[in-house]
């Protein structure tokens, strides 16, 4: 037996398996120390089931802890960012594109060196000594401690990075270093903003790795613990810690999944409603419909492998504001129990709205008799208004499109969608995210640029695939289920030698034993 659990921003779902029938599920609030909603939740179910701890063969682990965080600009730390550009590539300095709130929450600390590469590997200049100590001096007087390092074309040429890297280590050894060449791909923008956003999540990220560890072991389950990253697949607990923008999108991608798992059908827009943000996806037979553009995470933009999601704040611990015209980004969150007024707090949130329009029975309804009826209504209309707006804009034409509803804040949605063709809320909907999460793959990927005068493509990919496939039984796959998941190949037009850039992934179903 397996057990899948999601820890959102407002609710942790937890879901107890057999092979891919649900056994038993629950639901709790996750906490501020994410350690007791999990627990809570491991409990409800192995005491529901009957079942011992040494009976879970696997935990698989999805968050939207840090989705959340680069939405909310909350718990991200002061981080700054090394470019190796110059004496090209200033025209358009690090965070340029970044929304003033969130670059003011990291602290606007970016450098630019000497460094980096042509697109053909060369040298653009080479690194200055001096130069970089200066820099590396100058942020450890700031006493950040979380630094991203960005180096021209560094996907074809990581030299630089690595240096830079070593020389922050030398003077800052309790640095949190993210690499853009581990993060992100060719763009350097993009690539640059995804480093740096994982730099900033560091200190979150060991803090919910931690929780979530602790939280297994005081349940006596011994156990692989896994995490779900944006791609579909799983990794370790370590990895996360290191990576933890990695899991961008993970909680979308195991709602598709499960939406997909529990419906039945196969081709259809996903609207996952948590209780901070709405997740809008495309399931194209029965998988994520994968971005074929730049990532916005947040007002930021990533370029990242992931699935094509469109993310809104509106939850159900949204908060309501201008007389029901503005509703988020702003959430109360886990607090929704103790702050929302219909139970007995002081802030209007979108459960108080769709408890006062008589579509849900939640909490104490005399806490919101004071409500305006018009107030009430325009809310409402938001509400539906934004959801049908997030679905137009994913859907692949005009015509309305089976819509199936997941999350714990589905509950928000009363109505008929204009852009919807049928409304669908399967059993099991609230923990659809754990549904996923239990029953994602183990992957390995590869990249590398080769030479095509020097070795045939056909023996270049087999090899490349074959070089994926003993990464992915490393990392846990079951051998007989592993399968190509894609692959990517860039003629390297004004390079030598015929060469290309390849990528191979190759996924597989985790092997219990």
């Amino acid at each position: 037996m397996r057990i899948g659990i999601d820890v959102g921003g407002t609710h942790t779902d937890a879901v107890l398996v057999d092979n891919l029938t649900v056994v038993s599920s629950y639901k709790a609030l996750t906490t501020r120390d994410v350690r007791q909603g999990i627990i809570e939740a491991l409990d409800a179910v192995l005491t529901d089931a009957r079942v011992q701890p040494a009976a879970i063969e696997a935990v698989m682990i999805g968050t939207t802890h840090f989705t959340n965080a680069v939405i909310e600009r909350k718990h991200l730390s002061e981080t700054a960012i090394i470019r190796a550009c110059l004496p090209t590539g200033s025209g358009l300095p690090p965070m340029v594109d970044w929304p003033a709130d969130i670059a003011e929450v990291v602290g606007n600390h970016s450098y630019m060196v000497s460094g980096g590469h042509l697109f053909n590997g060369k040298h653009i200049a080479e690194l200055n000594d001096a130069e970089i100590d200066k820099v590396i001096a100058d942020i450890a007087a700031k006493n950040v401690n979380d630094i991203a390092v960005a180096a021209a074309f560094s996907p074809a040429n990581a030299e630089h990075e690595i240096i830079i890297s070593e020389k922050i280590r030398e003077k800052i050894p309790y640095a949190n270093i993210s690499l853009s060449h581990e993060i992100g791909r060719l763009g350097i923008l993009e690539r640059e903003n995804a480093a740096l956003l994982n730099a900033s999540l560091g200190n979150l990220a060991d803090r919910v790795v931690s929780n979530m560890r602790t939280a297994l072991e005081e349940r006596h389950i011994d156990c692989p613990f896994y995490v779900s990253q944006n791609d579909g697949t799983l990794m370790s607990a370590d990895y996360i810690a290191r990576y933890p923008a990695f899991t961008f999108s993970s909680g979308p991608t195991n709602s598709l999944r499960g939406a997909a798992i529990l419906s039945g059908v196969e081709n259809a827009i996903v609207v996952d409603i948590g209780g901070t943000t709405s997740d809008v996806g495309v399931l194209a037979d029965g998988f994520p419909r994968e971005s074929n553009s730049h990532i916005d995470v947040g007002g930021i933009r990533t370029n990242f492998r992931m699935p094509d999601i469109l993310s809104i704040g509106l939850g159900g611990g949204s908060l309501v504001q201008n007389s029901g015209i503005t509703i988020g980004p702003q959430s109360v969150g886990h607090c929704l129990v103790t702050e929302g007024l219909v139970f007995g707090g002081d802030t209007l949130t979108t459960t108080d709205i769709v408890v006062a329009n008589g579509s849900c029975e939640l909490g104490d309804k005399d806490c919101i008799s004071q409500l305006d009826r018009d107030e009430v209504e325009i809310a409402t209309q938001t509400i539906h208004n934004m959801i049908d707006d997030a679905i137009d804009m994913m859907r692949p034409s005009e015509e309305p499109v089976p819509v199936i509803l997941v999350g714990g804040g589905s509950i928000l949605i009363s109505r008929k969608l204009k852009t919807a063709s049928l409304l669908i809320q399967p059993e099991h909907a609230e923990v659809a995210n754990a549904i996923g999460a239990v029953n994602a793959q183990v992957g390995g990927e590869v990249e590398c640029i080769v030479s095509y005068s020097k070795i045939k493509r056909e023996t270049a990919l087999k090899e490349l695939t074959e070089e994926a496939e003993q990464k992915a039984m490393a990392a846990g796959a079951d051998e007989s289920s592993l399968r190509v998941l894609d692959v990517e190949e860039t003629t390297m037009s004004y390079m030598d030698d015929d060469a290309a850039r390849l990528r191979i992934k190759v996924v597989g179903d985790l092997k219990l034993t």
